[in-house]
């Protein structure tokens, strides 16, 4: 039964995947997108932390849908840009994305809810952190295009 719950998270993992290494690598990222994606990242990476290092309690639950409704609303602040660079299939898997974003939270909280699940969490929490140290380190940064831009 956990893999109704995996499947989320594993279709936003592959959604990402393709966005990034098709999409990203493709068209390239202007500065605004360098800075945003590990941002939109690590709105990702908090609720699941929570869940990955706390053990539930309804206080936490509270805080754990906090942070991923504004994880849902803040991955929507490069649209406006987005509806100027990207292509249309590029712009449908955004949709998608859109769609799982909520979805894998819903499910890992009803993980974390249950108290089952805590190492498809905490590999979650793990590879979406290596993802934006990987976000971070190719695209050049934020503070690497400050010392860039300073010299």
């Amino acid at each position: 039964m956990m893999w109704i719950y995996a499947a989320p998270l594993f279709l936003q993992g592959l959604c990402i995947f393709v966005d990034e290494f098709y999409f990203h690598h493709k068209r390239g990222l202007p500065k605004w997108e360098i800075w945003g994606h590990p941002l939109d990242t690590l709105t990702v990476a908090l609720p699941l932390g929570l869940a990955a290092f706390f053990t539930y309690s309804r206080e936490l639950l509270y805080v754990f849908i906090g942070l991923s409704a504004f994880s849902s609303l803040f991955v929507t602040k490069d649209e406006f840009v987005h509806a100027k660079l990207c292509d249309p299939k590029e712009q449908w898997l955004h949709a998608m994305l859109f769609i799982l974003h909520p979805t894998a939270f819903f499910a890992a909280g009803a993980l974390w809810v249950n108290g089952v699940g805590s190492t498809l969490i905490m590999t979650q929490f793990i590879l979406i952190s290596l993802f934006m140290l990987y976000q971070i380190l190719y695209w050049g940064g934020p503070w690497l295009w400050v010392q860039k831009k300073f010299r």
